[in-house]
């Protein structure tokens, strides 16, 4: 199985892309058969630019404004 490390919503060129990096572990054993394996792709969805929106939205009110 593939267990999701990390992700980042990085704006290249007007779009975002998504940066993620996982672990494959072994479903019988547990243990790990490749770490740190990367991958990105381009936020095209309507639905995924919209939860993208959202994060960015609730960052700017509640980390970046009032202090």
């Amino acid at each position: 199985m593939k267990q999701l490390k990390s992700f980042t919503i990085l704006n290249t060129d007007g779009g975002d892309r998504v940066s993620y990096t996982y672990d494959v572990i072994n479903d019988d054993t547990g243990e790990a058969e490749s770490m740190n394996q990367k991958g990105n792709f381009f936020a095209v969805q309507d639905e995924l630019k919209t939860l993208i929106d959202e994060i960015r939205e609730f960052i700017r009110k509640n980390k970046l404004e009032g202090d």
